[in-house]
């Protein structure tokens, strides 16, 4: 007799067990079924361990820049295997949190591949490998096995994997995806980029800072393609002056492999050609949703561009079935999973929720100089038809920066000139990260100019420049 609960979810990613947690405290007796990962790719694979090599990049930097802070600091240098392990070790950790978490809210943990046989009921078998190839990831301790579970609720959070393209495919070995980026054997002298999102470029980033002579190719005439251009080119001339390559308006057409490396063939969009041989090439051209072999297309699940389509509260086409997270489309990132699963199950709990605004998720890079964003870019609130107020405030105007050694950021505020509603806001600089969700808290509150003009920013602090940036679009900034 199968096990019954009254919601599973599919996939103990960020989304998924936050999503599990959740549903527990509402009253709702609840699995979660993984394969792999409790804390999926953004805790194991991505966005803790890459914070974790950005950090020992960044001192790293420091050390070799000490004399500039009255400082010292001679034979520098570094330990790959040390440097790696610590990343895993943090994942590792994190890891064993989430598995607390889930044991203390009473979600029981089943291990292995999942698949959706009819609606109401899943069927659990034995991962046969890892995503990596390798052997198959144990269970943890208590986790149930193979076996059918029924629940009036199942909620899909299987997430996403690298894109790749046809001709360009990862190997593992000479071509890289974040997977061996983050745990390379040996330090490449030179890397290729392909790609120059987030992750793209954050990879540039350590790798540059570690040593490496790095090539970013991006296809699109700006890189960072969804953030604001003014940040973007503010970001772009900081990576070139710490001696990173950017080609925009270029393609990787075609890769020879060597015996331990790769030559690369670059069309510039204007009807020429270059190559480039480098150690190892970095393939950083999106994701994909992980929406084949769920049972999803048996269900008849609409599914579109490789992700599944939802109402904003989790629910798809077919009553309970839920896809929240990277599966449910952009932006493909831990925080947008998390708040979607806590909607979606506060939904079937029959709680007053809000769909997800899409436009308030701030978006945030780690290299240096962070780059952090939420609401629209300037070309976009044009195009929306609002007529503007831009303010612009850089942090060579800030006491703080300039004691911190980080005089080089921006801040950018984007007004309707009519109603005073935030729009948009866009950071370059240090710790930008941190500081965008004050303005994400604003539009969240729909503050208006006239609300953050009157706010009494602490000094001095970093906040500063978003005070200033604010002040800047109505004619009234203090110290630019």
């Amino acid at each position: 007799m199968a096990d019954a609960y009254d919601i599973i979810v599919v996939g103990a990613g960020p989304g998924g067990y936050v999503t599990a947690i959740r549903a527990a405290q509402l009253g709702f007796k609840t699995a979660v079924i993984d394969r792999e990962h409790l804390g999926g790719i953004c805790l194991n694979w991505g966005c803790i361990p890459t914070k974790a090599l950005l950090r020992s990049a960044e001192v790293y930097h420091t050390m070799q820049h000490a004399d500039a802070y009255g400082l010292s600091a001679t034979g520098t240098g570094f330990d790959l295997g040390k440097v790696v392990g610590r990343s895993r070790g943090v994942s590792a950790q994190l890891s064993g949190g989430v598995g607390f978490l889930l044991k203390k809210n009473k979600v029981d943990v089943i291990w292995g591949e999942a698949t959706i046989t009819k609606v109401g009921t899943v069927a659990v078998k034995p991962a046969t490998r890892s995503a990596l190839g390798g052997k198959p990831v144990p269970p943890p301790k208590g986790a149930k096995a193979e076996g059918t579970y029924t629940a009036p609720h199942i909620i899909v959070a299987t997430g996403a994997r690298p894109r790749a393209l046809p001709g360009l495919e990862p190997d593992g070995k000479l071509i890289w995806t974040y997977y061996e980026a983050m745990v390379p054997q040996t330090f490449p002298k030179s890397l290729l980029v392909m790609g120059s999102g987030a992750i793209g470029v954050e990879f540039a980033y350590f790798y540059r800072a570690m040593g490496a002579e790095v090539t970013i190719v991006e296809v699109l005439p700006q890189i960072l393609p969804v953030e604001d251009p003014e940040i973007a080119a503010f970001a772009r001339g900081r990576f070139e002056k710490m001696g990173i390559k950017i080609l925009t308006g270029s393609k990787v057409t075609g890769v020879v492999k060597g015996a331990d490396s790769i030559t690369a063939t670059i069309d510039d969009g204007k009807g020429g050609t270059s190559q480039i041989t480098a150690d190892r090439m970095i393939s950083a051209v999106g994701v994909v949703g992980n929406t084949e072999n769920i049972g999803l297309e048996a269900l008849g699940v609409k599914v579109e561009r490789n992700t599944v389509a939802t109402d904003g509260f989790g629910r798809t086409n077919v009553a309970g079935i839920y896809a929240i997270g990277d599966i449910a489309g952009p932006p493909m990132l831990a925080h947008k999973a998390e708040h979607e699963g806590v909607i979606c199950v506060e939904t079937i709990k029959g709680m007053h929720t809000h769909a997800l605004d899409r436009a308030m998720i701030p978006g945030c890079t780690y290299c240096q100089p962070q780059i952090a964003s939420v609401g629209l870019t300037e070309a976009k609130a044009k195009e929306a038809g609002h007529k503007l107020k831009v303010g612009r405030f850089k942090f060579i105007g800030n006491g703080k920066a300039i004691a911190l050694g980080e005089p080089e950021g921006m801040v950018k505020t984007i007004f309707d000139a009519d109603t005073g509603q935030l729009l948009g806001a866009h950071m370059v600089g240090a710790e930008v990260t941190e500081l965008i969700q004050g303005f994400v808290v604003a539009m969240n509150l729909e503050t208006t100019e006239e609300d953050l003009m009157h706010t009494v920013f602490p000094h001095p602090t970093l906040s500063e420049t978003m005070h200033e940036a604010v002040l800047d679009a109505y004619g009234r900034v203090v110290h630019a």
